[in-house]
């Protein structure tokens, strides 16, 4: 009877970390979308040939 308690256990255990593993995140996220370049462009073109 040990043994099964503890191949229950044991399968639990993993089964668990399998499912927080793949389970969503409970953190909020903010919805980010497409920033703007806010740099300078190249004063110049450069040929790479």
């Amino acid at each position: 009877m040990t043994a099964l308690k503890r191949l229950e256990a044991a399968v639990r255990y993993f089964s668990e970390a399998v499912m927080r593993i793949f389970s969503p995140n409970e953190k909020e996220i903010p919805q980010v979308g497409v920033q703007p370049f806010g740099g300078e462009p190249p004063s110049e073109w450069v040929d790479e040939g």
